[in-house]
């Protein structure tokens, strides 16, 4: 019986399957680099939130608006919602998005209720017109910007903001100025309270520095602080802790000195009375101590 060779079909397509393959990993490329140009982007208006909200621009020291501030985060949450929609986000995506943008009515408030306080403090000051002017547009913005270089991890960043401090505070240096030709004291009263203006806004990174901090260590390590140590730590934070100017929590709020903290607990609280004395045990002899016949 004769065998027969097997039949031969079509050769298979080896190039135009490659010339697919090929078009797929072209495509593909072109979308992980579209993909990653829009992660760029959106990183950079993140950014741009935190560099939007302060109460002055870090640009030129101006003085922000609430309303000014609101419509320049209306901009930027445009720019990522578009961004969204070109990726083609997921809906879990999109509500985070959206989540963070209802923030924004919290900063603002904040901005808002800022304003109101420095112009609080500042009116009890009860300053002429020019010298008014002069603290709230420049005084108060020069020590903020001061502030912020010194919170700033960027070298160029830190060195900007101080050369625009300084560029802000040169011309209420001059002898020209009306500040100038205040009396000493009421310079030093005026250069307080607008110290005390600047530090007045605080963003969210707080929760993590400074006293909320502090205590989030103890809360932490102790599972919970009972009433009286929170009262315990908050006298010693508030009277007791002191910033390299020599200054507490206490005489800053207050503006005046105040008793030295340990000095008036030991005048108001009454001394434990002496350890009692315990009375001489008996020598004890040897178990095996030979008894006298």
């Amino acid at each position: 019986m004769t065998r027969r060779s097997p039949a031969r079909g079509r050769p298979p397509a080896f190039a135009a399957r490659s010339d697919a393959a090929l078009t797929e990993l072209v495509a593909a490329e072109a979308e992980q680099t579209q993909a990653l140009a829009r992660q760029t982007q959106a990183r950079e208006q993140s950014r741009e939130l935190g560099i939007l909200y302060h109460p002055y621009d870090l640009e030129r020291g101006q003085v922000q608006s609430v309303a000014k501030v609101a419509a320049r985060f209306a901009d930027v949450w445009a720019r990522l919602a578009r961004l969204a929609d070109a990726a083609d986000l997921p809906a879990r995506a999109r509500e985070h998005l959206a989540k963070a943008q209802r923030l924004t009515v919290p900063w603002l408030a904040t901005l808002a209720f800022f304003w109101a306080r420095v112009q609080t403090r500042v009116d009890a000051l009860d300053l002429a017109p020019d010298v008014e002017e002069a603290v709230l547009t420049q005084l108060i913005p020069a020590l903020y910007l001061e502030r912020v270089a010194g919170r700033s991890t960027h070298a160029d960043t830190r060195h900007r903001l101080t050369a625009l401090s300084a560029q802000l505070l040169e011309p209420l240096r001059q002898p020209a100025h009306p500040l100038q030709a205040l009396a000493p004291a009421r310079r030093a009263q005026i250069e307080t309270v607008a110290g005390g203006c600047a530090d007045l806004f605080q963003r969210s990174s707080s929760c993590v520095e400074g006293r909320n901090g502090h205590l989030s260590r103890y809360h932490h390590g102790s599972h919970r602080l009972s009433d009286r140590k929170l009262a315990a730590l908050t006298a010693i934070h508030n009277y007791y802790v002191r910033r390299p100017d020599g200054t507490t929590a206490a005489e800053r709020f207050f503006g005046r000195a105040h008793p030295v903290l340990f000095d008036h607990v030991l005048a108001h609280v009454d001394l434990p009375p002496p350890a009692r004395r315990r009375r001489p045990r008996p020598v004890k002899r040897p178990t095996l101590t030979l008894v006298a016949a």
